[in-house]
């Protein structure tokens, strides 16, 4: 199973007894879950139904809903206005100015706040019956997103698997020049002992104690640890992505863990080539992590 992206869209549209409901679903990344949804007020009642039927679908993720419900273009209901009513209406409005002698200044201003001119005002007569087109359509919705975020997801976990491949080659390339390391320093020490005491170095230098500042310096300088470390985070990485769905924390979290190591390594190194290579590493990994943060 692949991957899951934190980013897509999907659009449902249902249509049932003169009814049409259309829920239009957009997610961005977010470290939890979220959802706001926007819908008539007259359904506010089923906003938790929803709420609930979004998040069985989607573990992590800023979901913003959009729902409309209107009659269907289908003769009669399709008119703005409930023609019949309207005229009823402004028949009884217009005999009770003629009896009551007031001045007939109906407009159509006027004519908008008399009530059950609407005719999508009966829509939301019972929003309970609704529920089930409005699911249909959430659930329409819901589909197409999930389908476009892991295609997205797709395309995430072939960028995230070599950009960890290049980390790890990195990583790699790190552990045999560490162990050259106490070498060169003694080496070194050698060497500018040499310069200080003249050519009797070897009869005036003990060699234990040079053993044993060599040995003191390589403890010291050691990375064997955090390198096994990382290489275990790598097989992780390669785990949590083939394992796919809602890895977007276990992959956050092994960022940290590599990021926690390769600082480590850098500090205790004591060499000009692993700094340069750690710094690489680092400006890799901050790259990888952002990518990451995209990931369900």
């Amino acid at each position: 199973m692949a991957i899951i992206s934190m980013t897509g869209f999907g659009r449902g549209e249902m249509s049932e007894q003169g009814v049409k409901v259309v829920v239009e679903l957009s997610t961005v990344n977010r470290k939890q879950f979220d959802c706001s949804l926007s819908l008539p007020r007259e359904l506010g009642c089923l906003e938790s139904k929803i709420h609930a039927l979004l998040h069985a679908g989607i573990s992590r993720g800023h979901i913003k809903g959009n729902i409309m419900v209107k009659a269907a273009q289908e003769g009669q209901t399709s008119r703005l206005l409930n023609m019949e009513r309207v005229k009823e209406q402004i028949i009884e409005l217009r005999a009770a100015a003629q009896q009551l002698e007031i001045m007939d200044d109906l407009s159509i201003t006027s004519l908008l706040q008399l009530p059950e001119v609407m005719n999508n005002t009966t829509l939301f007569e019972d929003p309970e019956a609704l529920w089930g087109l409005l699911e249909k359509a959430t659930k329409l919705a819901l589909e197409k997103l999930c389908q476009m975020r892991a295609q997205e997801g797709e395309a995430l976990a072939n960028d995230l698997k070599q950009r960890f491949q290049e980390l790890k080659v990195l990583s790699e390339a790190i552990a045999p020049l560490a162990l050259a390391v106490p070498k060169r320093y003694q080496a070194t020490l050698e060497k500018r002992l040499a310069e200080l005491l003249g050519d009797g170095t070897k009869n005036v230098v003990d060699p234990a104690l040079l053993a044993r500042e060599v040995a003191v310096f390589a403890d010291r300088c050691d990375v064997s640890e955090e390198m096994t470390r990382l290489a275990s985070h790598f097989v992780q990485v390669e785990k949590a992505l083939l394992d796919g769905h809602a890895s977007g924390r276990t992959l956050d979290f092994l960022c940290q863990e590599m990021f926690r190591e390769i600082n480590t390594t850098g500090s205790k190194a004591n060499d000009a080539e692993i700094t340069r290579l750690v710094i690489t590493f680092k400006a890799g990994l901050e790259a990888a992590r952002e990518q990451v943060q995209n990931v369900e």
